[in-house]
């Protein structure tokens, strides 16, 4: 098996409008400055001397004219609001941005496997974002696991016009909840030609900074708050779900305080809370954790994989089941806030799997 895979990794480069340019190593400064509140010790960590740690912050002072650190004697360093302000701006850049480049990459790597006519299976997935299936790629040795990011119908579409081999769809464990995604997707998914997955199921709630807005637990209480809130793309499947949960509750899409703003990830939107920009948003339990959010549980879901069983053959799929299965993955995924394994690699259908989560 050909195993030379490239991978692609930017580094954001945030210039002024008069052309001057921040390194990117000052945001790994700043950021081991927040974690540390030592500057020899973010500096070391940046893989940087203490002087040119000092020098970039002095920049940076100088551009702006405001500091970017705090330094009191006996009390280590600190960020300023300025350093807080331009560390966020870079994790939400990177938050924003990763799953479309990782795509990108994916794409690049499929034109290799190409040219090179390498003779290990390519299964071509498109999915959701998520905290699971990005391991699949890393973790799987007999196949070439060929991943795309996008939204459930964009992944649907394509699995039905055979541009992809394996797509994702998430359903709920509520079956109530889960009767509506069907009918949601039912253009996509009429044909009864599709077989499920098991994978795993995560986590899905509200993520609010921590120690705040601490009378906010459940949807209700939200639409009455009237706190700024950070929506997901109207094609997620994160979106939907959130949807059908005001439904649930009597309540309309109107009813939350959403700004103009969108977020395409669970990651970009935990971020986005992180930094102050929005009081309060919805998604995954593991992006929460990431950015040191509190987490309200609303609703869980299975994360399967959809195939159609006319296309796939036999062995490609012996082989997605044992990586499912791998006790490597398995450990990988424990260790994923939010997420369980949901006896990985077992088929099954829609009304089998709602007829257990009865």
């Amino acid at each position: 098996m050909h195993n030379k895979k490239l991978s692609i990794s930017p580094a954001w480069i945030f210039r002024t409008n008069d052309d001057e340019l921040f390194e990117p190593v000052l945001f790994r400064l700043l950021e081991g400055i927040r974690d540390t509140g030592k500057l020899t010790a973010a500096a070391a960590s940046a893989g940087v001397s203490y002087r040119h740690a000092w020098n970039l912050l002095n920049r940076g002072s100088h551009i702006f004219t405001l500091p970017l650190v705090i330094m009191r004697k006996g009390q280590g360093t600190q960020l300023s609001s300025l350093g807080e302000k331009l560390l966020w701006a870079e994790h939400r850049v990177s938050a924003r941005l990763g799953p479309q480049i990782d795509s990108m990459a994916a794409e690049l790597n499929d034109q290799i496997q190409q040219l090179l006519a390498d003779t290990t299976p390519t299964l071509r997935l498109h999915a959701s974002h998520g905290y699971a299936v990005t391991l699949l790629p890393e973790l799987a040795d007999q196949l070439n696991i060929n991943l795309q990011y996008k939204n459930p119908a964009e992944a649907l579409l394509a699995l039905n016009q055979g541009e992809c081999d394996l797509a994702s769809f998430h359903l709920p464990t509520c079956p109530q909840l889960a009767g509506e995604i069907l009918d949601h997707y039912q253009a996509l998914l009429s044909d009864g030609g599709h077989r499920l997955i098991r994978f795993v199921t995560r986590r899905e709630g509200l993520m609010l900074r921590k120690g705040e807005h601490g009378h906010v637990n459940n949807l209700q209480q939200l639409s009455k708050s009237g706190l700024r809130f950070i929506s997901r793309d109207p094609h997620s499947g994160t979106r939907v779900l959130f949807n059908l949960l005001l439904q649930q509750q009597g309540l309309s899409e109107t009813s939350i305080n959403r700004g103009g703003h969108q977020e395409f990830t669970h990651t970009a939107v935990a971020a986005f809370v992180a930094s102050g920009m929005a009081d309060i948003g919805f998604g995954v339990q593991a992006a929460a954790e990431q950015f040191g959010l509190d987490f309200v549980e609303l609703a869980c879901e299975h994360y399967l994989l959809i195939y159609r069983s006319d296309r796939l053959p036999q062995n490609t799929l012996a082989q997605l089941s044992a990586l499912l299965r791998s006790p490597e993955l398995l450990e990988r995924i424990d260790s994923v806030p939010g997420y369980q394994p949901d006896q990985p690699g077992l088929i099954t259908s829609f009304d089998e799997l709602i007829a257990a989560d009865q």
